[in-house]
C-alpha cells in the first residue's frame, strides 16, 4: 500500500459522471458519460512564501496557445509558476466516502456520497434532491499561521471538450457564486469569500495577470478559482465540482436523467450545492462511520472504498418514457444493465438501495426476456424451451430493440455468444434476495409469473425428459445456432466460459432451486417447492458424484475436462443470503455438497493450482486471466460458509494488482491477466467486496 499515486472515481449518485484523480498527469478530470477517465490537467496548489506554486501532481506542461495566435512572434514566452510537491511531501487518505490529499500547508478534501439513493415513488422530493444532486463538495484547507505573507491558493481545470469551451459562470450566476465550466456539462464554483474565477490560456497567464478586466478572457482553454489565505490564518474554502446533461440523452427509449426534475442546468447545481452544502459533506457519514469501525485489514478497505468509488462512477438514473430506471454501466464498454454484472452488484445495492434491484429486474422483465427453444449439443432437433432475459439492454446510452442485447451473437461458442442459462439463474438469484430480504409483497405478488416460469425454464434446459435429469444444464438455446452459451466468464477457456455441464453454474443452479423450493413452499405451492427441491438434490448430488478420488471436481462435467475451478463454490452464495442456515449446516441436508466443495477449494488453493506466486487466486488453473470480483465474493464464501482462514498474503496480492502502474490509470478494474487489467476495466463489479463487511473480516 505504498503507492499513492491510482486514480480514484469520485461520483454523484445516478450521473454517470466523475471526478477522477489520483494518477500522476493529465490522467484525471471531469468526465461525463464517458468509459475512461477524461485526461484533463487539474490544478490543486498552494503559493510558496518566496514565489511561485506547489502543486498536486495532477497536470502536465500546458501549452501556450498564444504563441500560435501571435504569428509575428511579440509574445514572450513565460516560464513555469506551477511546480508538482516532491512525492515525499504528499500523503493520502481513501475511504468510500473521501479522498484527502495533504501536502505541506495544503489538505485537499473531496467528499462522495456513499448513501441510500432514495426510491423515487416512497421518498420525500427534499431527500431526492439532495442525494441525486449531480455535484460534489471539495475543500481546501491551508495553514498559513505560522506565514509572514498572505498565499494564494488556486483550484481549476483545462477542459478538452471539442465541442464545449471553458467559460467563467460568473456571467450567468447572477453574482451569487464564482465559477469555471466547460460548456454546460461541468463546473467548479464557490461562493467562498474573496474567491475569484479567471481564464487564460495557461494557469501562468492567470496567475501573473495583473488587470482584473483579464481573467474574463474568453480564448483561454485553462479556468482557475483562486483565493487569498491572510498570514497567521488557517482558512478552508468550499467549492462544488457539478456536472449536467440536460433533455433526452437516450436513443431506442427516450431517456433524461432524473436530477432534470431538480435542476434546470449546471448553474442551478451548483447555486444547490453551495446552499447545501453542508449536507453534502455528509451524506455518506452513516456508511462512512461504518467502515471505519470495520476490523478488515489495510488491503481490503483499500479495495472496498476503490469499487465503491468505481461502483457510483458507472451509475446512471433516468426517467425514461415516464418511468424511472436504475442503469449501472459496464465501466470501459458502457453497456447499460448487464445482467451477470447486475446479480454481483446485488449485495452492494441490497445493502443501500434495494429498490434499485427491483427496478433492474423490472425492466428486465417487461422488456428484455424472450422464450426460446432449446437444443442438445449436435443435435438440430429443438425442444421447448422458455423463459430467459438478455446479456444487457443496450450500449452507452442507446438502447437495444425488446428482446435483445448489445452483446449477444449466433453460431459462437466463446466470447459474444449468448448467456441464456446464465442470466435467467441470474434473474432468479436476484428475486429470490430481493424477495426475502425485504418481504416486498406487492412486487413478489407481481412478479410470481417469472419465478414459475423461471423453475420451468430450468426443468427444460436440464432435460426435456423429467426421467433423465440431473440438476445440471445440457441444453443450449436456439439462439446460438448451433453454437455454445456461454457464462459470465466469457473471454476464459472453457474451464469457466461454457456454460453446458460448468461446474460453477451447477452449484449457482443448485443454490437457485434451493431459493425456489424455499420460496413456493412459502407461497403454499407444494407442486413447485417439490420440483424445485428435487432439482436440488438431483444437482447435489451429480457435483458430489463428479468428486475424484483425491476429491478434486472437474470444471465442466462429463466432458473430460480437467481444469479446477475455485468458483465452484460461489453459488453457495444464494442459500446464505436467502438465511437458509440449515440448508449450510455441516450437518445438514447437504452436507456431503459442502464438504466435497471445502476439500476441492483445499487443494486447488495451492501455488501452480488457483494459487499466483504472488498468493493471488487464479480462478482456473488453467487460465491465467482472474477477476477480482469474483475472488472477493469467492473469498467472502470460503471464509463465511466454509471456514478458511483470511490470507492478509492473497489480500496484499490482489490489492497490489490495482496499484500496478499498468493498472492504476484505471481506478477499480476486474480482470487481471498475472496482475495486468486488460479488460473490465474502469469497472462497477468490485462491489461485490461489502461481502467482507457482513464477515467484519
Amino acid at each position: 500500500m505504498d503507492s499513492i499515486a491510482y486514480n480514484t472515481q469520485h461520483s454523484p449518485i445516478g450521473a454517470f459522471a466523475s471526478f477522477t484523480l489520483g494518477a500522476k498527469g493529465a490522467k484525471g478530470g471531469l468526465g461525463v458519460e464517458l468509459g475512461k477517465p477524461a485526461d484533463q490537467n487539474v490544478f490543486v496548489g498552494l503559493e510558496k512564501p518566496e514565489g511561485g506554486f506547489d502543486c498536486l501532481p495532477f497536470f502536465d506542461a500546458v501549452a501556450d496557445e498564444s504563441l500560435r495566435f501571435d504569428v509575428s512572434g511579440n509574445a514572450a514566452a513565460r516560464g513555469p509558476v506551477l511546480a508538482p510537491f516532491e512525492d515525499r511531501q504528499i500523503s493520502r487518505e481513501l475511504s468510500p466516502c473521501k479522498d484527502v490529499w495533504r501536502a505541506g500547508a495544503l489538505e485537499f478534501r473531496i467528499h462522495t456520497p456513499v448513501c441510500p439513493a432514495p426510491d423515487p415513488v416512497a421518498s420525500p422530493k427534499a431527500a431526492q434532491k439532495l442525494a441525486y444532486a449531480p455535484a460534489l463538495a471539495v475543500e481546501i484547507e491551508v495553514d498559513n499561521r505560522k506565514g509572514k505573507k498572505a498565499r494564494r491558493v488556486l483550484f481549476g481545470y483545462q477542459g478538452n471538450d471539442p465541442f464545449r469551451a471553458m467559460r467563467r459562470l460568473d456571467d450567468t450566476a447572477h453574482g451569487k457564486f464564482v465559477g469555471i465550466a466547460c460548456g454546460d456539462s461541468t463546473a467548479i464554483a464557490s461562493d467562498s469569500p474573496g474567491v475569484y474565477s479567471a481564464q487564460g490560456f495557461t494557469a501562468e497567464q492567470i496567475l501573473e495577470e495583473p488587470l482584473p478586466f483579464n481573467r474574463a478572457f474568453g480564448l483561454g482553454g485553462v479556468g482557475l478559482l483562486v483565493g487569498e489565505i491572510p498570514a497567521g490564518k488557517k482558512i478552508t474554502l468550499r467549492f462544488a465540482v457539478c456536472f449536467f446533461r440536460g433533455g433526452v440523452v437516450t436513443t431506442g427509449m427516450k431517456g433524461s436523467y432524473f436530477y432534470t426534475r431538480f435542476f434546470a442546468d449546471i448553474e442551478a447545481v451548483a447555486a444547490y450545492a453551495l446552499q447545501e452544502f453542508k449536507a453534502l459533506v455528509a451524506r455518506g457519514a452513516a456508511f462512512e462511520a461504518r467502515f471505519q469501525r470495520s476490523r478488515l485489514n489495510a488491503a481490503r478497505k483499500f479495495m472496498l472504498a476503490q469499487a465503491i468509488h468505481s461502483y457510483y462512477g458507472s451509475t446512471e438514473f433516468l426517467e425514461v418514457e415516464g418511468e424511472p430506471m436504475w442503469i449501472v454501466n459496464e465501466g470501459e464498454y458502457r453497456m447499460i444493465n448487464t445482467f451477470d454484472l447486475t446479480v454481483d452488484q446485488l449485495f452492494f445495492e441490497m445493502e443501500l438501495s434495494p429498490w434499485t434491484v427491483a427496478n433492474e429486474l423490472g425492466w428486465f422483465g417487461k422488456r428484455y426476456s424472450y422464450r426460446d427453444k432449446i437444443r442438445f449439443p449436435g443435435e438440430e432437433e429443438e425442444h421447448a424451451g422458455g423463459l430467459s432475459f438478455t446479456h444487457d439492454m443496450g450500449l452507452a446510452n442507446h438502447f437495444s430493440r425488446p428482446g435483445f442485447s448489445a452483446y449477444e451473437k449466433a453460431g459462437l461458442h466463446g466470447c459474444f455468444s449468448h448467456m441464456t442459462h446464465e442470466e435467467l439463474v441470474n434473474w432468479l438469484v436476484c428475486g429470490l434476495v430481493y424477495a426475502k430480504q425485504t418481504g416486498d409483497k406487492k412486487w413478489l405478488k407481481a412478479s410470481l409469473p417469472i419465478f414459475e416460469q423461471g423453475l420451468q425454464s430450468l426443468l427444460r434446459r436440464d432435460d426435456p425428459n423429467p426421467r433423465r435429469r440431473n440438476g445440471v444444464m445440457a441444453l443450449d438455446s436456439s439462439r446460438c445456432s448451433g453454437g455454445g452459451e456461454i457464462t459470465t466468464y466469457d473471454s476464459l477457456d472453457v474451464s469457466l466460459g461454457q456454460a453446458r455441464n460448468n461446474l460453477y453454474l451447477a452449484v449457482k443452479c443448485w443454490g437457485v432451486y434451493v431459493g425456489l423450493g424455499d420460496l413456493f413452499e412459502r407461497l403454499g405451492d407444494a407442486r413447485r417447492s417439490s420440483l424445485a427441491q428435487t432439482q436440488a438434490d438431483r444437482c447435489a448430488a451429480s457435483v458430489v458424484g463428479a468428486a475424484d478420488p483425491q476429491g478434486l471436481l472437474p470444471a465442466v462435467l462429463y466432458e473430460n475436462v480437467q481444469s479446477r475451478i475455485i468458483p465452484a463454490i460461489e453459488g453457495l452464495i444464494v442459500p446464505y443470503c436467502l438465511g437458509l442456515t440449515k440448508i449450510l449446516s455441516k450437518s445438514g441436508p447437504y452436507s456431503a455438497l459442502l464438504a466435497v466443495l471445502k476439500t476441492h477449494l483445499e487443494k486447488v488453493l495451492v501455488p501452480g493450482v488457483c494459487l499466483f506466486p504472488s498468493g493471488g487466486w487464479k480462478i482456473s488453473s488453467t487460465s491465467d486471466n482472474s477477476w477480482l470480483s469474483k475472488v472477493y465474493l469467492c473469498q467472502f464464501v470460503a471464509e463465511q460458509i466454509l471456514g478458511f482462514t483470511p490470507s492478509n498474503v492473497a489480500d496484499q496480492a490482489h490489492a497490489a494488482w490495482l496499484l500496478d502502474i499498468r493498472n492504476s490509470y484505471w481506478a477499480w478494474s476486474d480482470q487481471m491477466i498475472s496482475g495486468e487489467a486488460v479488460g473490465s476495466k474502469h469497472y462497477p463489479r468490485g462491489v461485490t467486496a461489502i461481502l467482507w463487511l457482513k464477515g467484519g473480516k
